[in-house]
């Protein structure tokens, strides 16, 4: 029987990663293809005393349906959080999502029609993109630099698109890496605003910061709710565990709140309580200074290698902090070409183009230094500079 599937998704495939991920069932493989936390970060034994513990003290309450905005004592550490980054919010401004890709997904639900457009920047994460096409959005890229987006691009891209909504990683961008800059902070809020523009600010990376200055989210310049803030543990304590949140204007937090209900009702208690409870424990801030000594060191060596190992001629984006290096080859070489090549030795990365709204970019590339070892990187990034160095 042929399956009537809906048209919106005429024209929609797998996110390439996902695909990319199936090629990769081989152990053998040096992946730097994902966007993974390193798995010996997490904090499994702490974990397992606290999942313990809450499900023999209050397992009745845990393991029953729950409010649909999320676990009281979360969300109030979720607050205490927004207001230490000096966001103006209280409780009503806040639902537990199941991770932050859900508040992507009920950002779409709640506000695209279909062809609408949704300004995003260029390059962007593969998973918005695919969301956003699935509510049949049309999707315009505003131009970036080096210190983000490029206001005067965003200004004229809204006077001539009228868009709905605005989708920025302002921090430690995926794929790119690179941080919106602080002097444009506000002023991309404030020519959103002034335009009716909605703001969609992600940042599940904005903890894990290697080197330079702490910026400000843009919800702290928000002063008529323009901008629906979204957060994750994902990348700091779990992604396993799937526990993020949004902070935004009540009435939009509501309309979420309503869509939730019937997406997954809540967010696992457990996961919340474990969460919430870590975060009372005071062993998060250290747990973070591990990761980022970690993470820092193997970004370092990655980009010894690239510079040693690499031809000459390519571009690193800055990079401060996160989970990803970003390069720009020679204009005319094919990076989907140099996947296949290198994937035949066992080495993964994903090319740019994925990333990349309308396509193109395909000199581009997207390393990930998180989840692979030191040792595997070192051997991995010697065998993919012999590929690039082969094939341009």
């Amino acid at each position: 029987m042929p399956n009537n599937f809906a048209s919106r998704l005429d024209g929609i495939s797998g996110s390439a990663i996902r695909e990319i991920f199936k090629l990769l069932a081989n152990p053998q493989i040096i992946s730097f293809a994902g966007g993974n936390p390193a798995p010996e970060s997490f904090p499994k034994e702490k974990l397992a005393e606290i999942s313990s513990r809450v499900l023999l003290e209050n397992g009745e309450r845990i393991l029953q349906y729950g409010p649909t905005r999320g676990y009281g004592p979360l969300m109030d550490e979720v607050l205490d959080i927004a207001k230490k980054q000096g966001i103006k919010a209280d409780l009503s401004n806040i639902i537990i999502t199941s991770g932050s890709s859900q508040g992507i997904e009920l950002m779409a639900k709640t506000f695209i029609n279909k062809g609408d457009v949704i300004l995003v920047e260029s390059p962007t994460f593969i998973g918005a993109i695919q969301t956003f096409k699935t509510y049949e959005a049309n999707l315009v890229a505003v131009k970036t630099d080096e210190e983000g987006i490029l206001l005067d691009d965003l200004e004229a891209k809204i006077k001539k698109h009228s868009p709905k909504f605005l989708y920025a990683i302002p921090t430690f961008q995926n794929p790119s890496g690179v941080t919106l800059a602080e002097d444009r902070r506000e002023k991309l809020v404030k020519i959103c605003s002034e335009n009716s523009v909605k703001i969609l600010e992600d940042d599940p990376y904005g903890e894990l910061r290697f080197s330079g200055e702490k910026v400000s989210p843009l919800k702290s310049f928000d002063k008529d709710d323009t901008v629906i803030r979204l957060v994750s543990f994902s990348k700091i304590i779990s992604p396993g565990i799937r526990v993020g949140a949004a902070i935004g204007d009540n009435e939009v937090i509501s309309k979420f709140e309503l869509f939730k209900q019937g997406m997954d009702v809540h967010t696992t208690n457990l996961a919340q309580v474990m969460v919430y409870e870590y975060l009372k424990s005071g062993d998060l801030d250290g747990h973070i200074k591990e990761i980022i000594r970690s993470y820092s060191e193997k970004k370092a060596l990655m980009l010894s290698l690239i510079k040693s190992e690499f031809p000459s001629g390519i571009k690193i984006s800055p990079c401060d902090g996160g989970l990803f290096i970003w390069l720009t080859l020679p204009s005319g070489v094919d990076t989907l070409n140099i996947f296949k090549k290198a994937v035949k030795k066992n080495v993964a990365f994903v090319p740019g183009t994925h990333f990349f709204a309308q396509g193109g970019n395909n000199n581009t590339l997207r390393l990930n230094f998180s989840m692979v070892s030191k040792e595997k990187i070192e051997e991995g990034m010697k065998i993919l500079g012999k590929v690039i160095k082969d094939n341009i």
